[in-house]
């Protein structure tokens, strides 16, 4: 990871209850290269991270579950994937995550909530904040199939749009699954208007939301 990531203390009590493996496989991931944000979609393991809350208030409601998915070579294998309950050991569900995510990018759809709620996740169980990119498909896919939606929509429209399924709405990996079903169709029409990177996707983003005003 970054050497801003390295260099980050400890600053939650809540490490010290970490377990050996926790703690082991959270040294191995400070070890990780970054991320090559200039590789191809299909050069790409993208990872989708997905939460489910007990509510919609970021400053109230608290995490319960981590879903995640990963995309590899522009592929979807529902059996690589990550699937827990943060209760009753937060510790290891955040370490598990952080490890199975590597070293990103991360794609997510609305991170106003999913990111905030992750961060804040992994800085009181791990004490760091990971040096991710994130991409948010709740900007990226107006702006790549605005022949549909003009402005952003809910997760369910563009459900509808494709004709997407899962196998559980408002589920942690049953909203990963549909959004990385999502992701897959992002990347090919991102190829077809010469969007043919991860840091091409986040400049598109960034673009979008300055139009926006957001």
């Amino acid at each position: 990871m970054s050497w801003l990531s390295r260099l980050l203390p400890t600053r939650s009590s809540e490490t010290t209850s970490l377990d050996a493996a926790s703690r082991e496989a959270l040294a191995h991931w400070h070890t990780l290269p970054d991320a090559d944000l200039n590789h191809s979609h299909f050069e790409t393991r993208y990872i989708v991270l997905n939460t489910e809350a007990s509510g919609l208030d970021i400053d109230k409601d608290r995490l319960l579950s981590v879903g995640a998915i990963s995309l590899e070579d522009g592929t979807l294998t529902p059996a690589d994937s990550y699937y827990a309950q943060l209760d009753p050991d937060p510790g290891s569900v955040m370490t598990n995550l952080l490890t199975f995510s590597g070293s990103g990018p991360i794609v997510v759809y609305n991170a106003g909530l999913n990111r905030i709620m992750l961060e804040r996740a992994f800085e009181r169980h791990l004490g760091l904040t990971p040096d991710w990119l994130w991409l948010d498909l709740y900007w990226l896919l107006p702006a790549l199939f605005d022949d549909r939606f003009h402005t952003p929509v809910r997760l369910n429209d563009w459900m509808k749009q494709f004709g997407i399924e899962t196998f559980q709405r408002h589920h942690a990996l049953g909203d990963a699954y549909a959004i990385a079903q999502l992701m897959l169709a992002a990347e090919a029409r991102a190829m077809k208007r010469g969007v043919l990177s991860p840091r091409a996707l986040a400049d598109l983003e960034r673009t979008r939301r300055q139009l926006s005003g957001r």
